[in-house]
């Protein structure tokens, strides 16, 4: 996929949490398979979290669109409330 005006860097690397930890905001067991939300070295973020693409990706509203090499992510609403603090506004 050339020519699109952003691509994700592969080669960045983790900075900082954004929010609170899945473990302290209750949304995970002590077993690798929590979400989680983390600004990169180079400024983007990245979100870990559950792959609804294929059952949500049907319903997407008017103008919205996933790509090939994209996939619906899908977090808890009080794990992006938490991060609300850290992310900046502009």
């Amino acid at each position: 996929m050339a020519n699109r005006p952003w691509e994700a860097d592969p080669t960045t690397t983790f900075r900082r949490r954004l929010g609170k930890s899945p473990r302290e905001l209750g949304n995970t067991t002590d077993n690798p398979d929590c979400p989680d939300i983390w600004e990169l070295e180079n400024g983007d973020i990245a979100v870990v979290g559950r792959d609804l693409t294929e059952s949500l990706g049907g319903r997407l509203p008017t103008g919205v669109s996933i790509g090939a090499d994209e996939r619906l992510v899908v977090i808890p609403r009080n794990m992006l409330i938490a991060a609300k603090p850290d992310i900046p506004n502009a």
